[in-house]
Parts: structure tokens; C-alpha cells; sequence
């Protein structure tokens, strides 16, 4: 299972990254690149506590849900739902400069992904709390699924 432990999977995800422009051609969804990393910043920045997003937990999502999509062996779907405060039509950032954005993304991406990075304060507003490994888990799933978004 790639993570953002492992430090070959957050190179790649970096370096796909880095194939994103700001004209990549989407294959799903509304965002446009640009937005897809206000949007990714802006959940990164919501975990470690920088931006408020609002819990929509329960049972169900912090267990069964949770443990779906994490673990199983499948990408995320289009068409998932994000809650508000990381829409970048809504509430997230609005985009400002596109390598500035970018460049904060990944800088967002390697502080997520240090080893000793303190997890216990942080609560995903859908799976609750995590473990660390589930954390990085996370975290290498939402970057890969928005890379594949456009293409990358």
C-alpha cells in the first residue's frame, strides 16, 4: 500500500505533481487545476489545524467508510463529495498564483509527510481520528485521486 511514509511514494506523487499546469485537461469533476491545489492545501491545512472545516463524522464514517478508503485495493471514485470549507468555489482558498500555489502544496506534502510529525491533535472531518500510518495513508490516496484528475 503506498503512503506518504514511504519516501519513494511521496517522490512520485511530487513528481506527478510537477506534470500539473495550469491548462491540464480534467477528466472529471468541476475543478480546474488550479483549484485542485487551493483544494489540497487547503485539507492538509484543515488536518494540522490552519483552517477550520467543520466534523461530519459518525459511526459509519469513522469505521466502515474509513476502513473503504483506506484499504481498499481500488482508487477513489469521481465524483466524491468534499465538504465545503475545501470547495473552492464555497469556502476553500481561491487560487491565486498557480506556482506559488503548486509550490505551496508541495511544501504542505513534505511537512505532512516528516516522520516525526505529531498526529494525535488531528481529526479528519469525515474518518475522526487516525493513526499515523492511516494519516499518511490518507494523504498519499486524496493527492494520487486529484492527480488523477487531470491526468498526472
Amino acid at each position: 500500500m503506498k503512503t506518504l511514509a514511504i519516501p519513494q511514494d511521496k517522490a512520485e506523487l511530487l513528481s506527478r505533481l510537477q506534470g500539473v499546469t495550469f491548462s491540464s485537461p480534467r477528466q472529471w469533476g468541476k475543478m480546474t487545476p488550479h483549484q485542485m491545489l487551493c483544494h489540497l492545501s487547503d485539507s492538509f491545512r484543515g488536518v494540522v489545524g490552519e483552517k477550520t472545516i467543520a466534523p461530519a463524522t459518525n459511526l459509519f464514517t469513522t469505521t466502515v467508510m474509513k476502513a473503504f478508503a483506506l484499504y481498499a485495493p481500488m482508487p477513489w471514485p469521481p465524483g466524491i463529495k468534499t465538504r465545503p470549507e475545501v470547495d473552492q468555489e464555497i469556502g476553500g482558498t481561491k487560487p491565486a498564483e498557480f506556482a506559488h500555489d503548486k509550490a505551496d502544496l508541495e511544501r504542505l506534502i513534505e511537512m505532512f509527510a516528516r516522520p516525526q510529525q505529531d498526529f494525535a491533535s488531528y481529526t479528519h472531518p469525515i474518518f475522526g481520528r487516525m493513526s499515523p500510518a492511516q494519516w499518511h495513508r490518507w494523504a498519499y490516496l486524496h493527492v494520487d485521486h486529484h492527480l488523477r484528475q487531470f491526468g498526472a
